[in-house]
């Protein structure tokens, strides 16, 4: 079962649209549409890669559970990503690779399947429309 959409999907795409535009102005994004965008996208990536095997956070805006495998329901999940928000806005548009955000510390994570989330990025929803 995927998980409930909490974000429109038009709402989500042009938050991605604006957070885009304020980095092509130099200028910086709107609060409110760097955390519609990161739900959205987060949303989506549980929507592509459903299971519960891998948890994905982007605090202050979010985390989701994601890729097929054994469901964590207590303590500290054994596979997480954890990022900041514009380093996720990186990965899920493409603009960032996972292995340079790894290597440089921008991406942390731990467990055995936590870089399985690459396979999953970039994000098709937030691809340039």
């Amino acid at each position: 079962m995927t998980p409930r959409r909490r974000t429109a999907p038009d709402a989500g795409r042009a938050a991605i649209a604006s957070w885009r535009a304020a980095l092509a102005d130099g200028t910086e994004p709107v609060r409110a549409d760097v955390a519609t965008a990161v739900r959205f996208t987060l949303e989506e990536l549980a929507d592509v890669a459903p299971g519960h095997a891998v948890e994905v956070r982007v605090p202050p805006w979010g985390a989701v559970q994601a890729i097929e495998g054994p469901r964590h329901t207590r303590g500290t999940p054994p596979n997480v990503v954890e990022t900041d928000p514009a380093t996720w806005f990186g990965l899920v548009t493409g603009s960032l690779g996972w292995d340079e955000a790894s290597a440089d510390g921008r991406v942390r994570a731990s467990g055995e399947r936590a870089a399985e989330v690459a396979r999953w990025l970039p994000l098709q929803a937030a691809r340039p429309r």
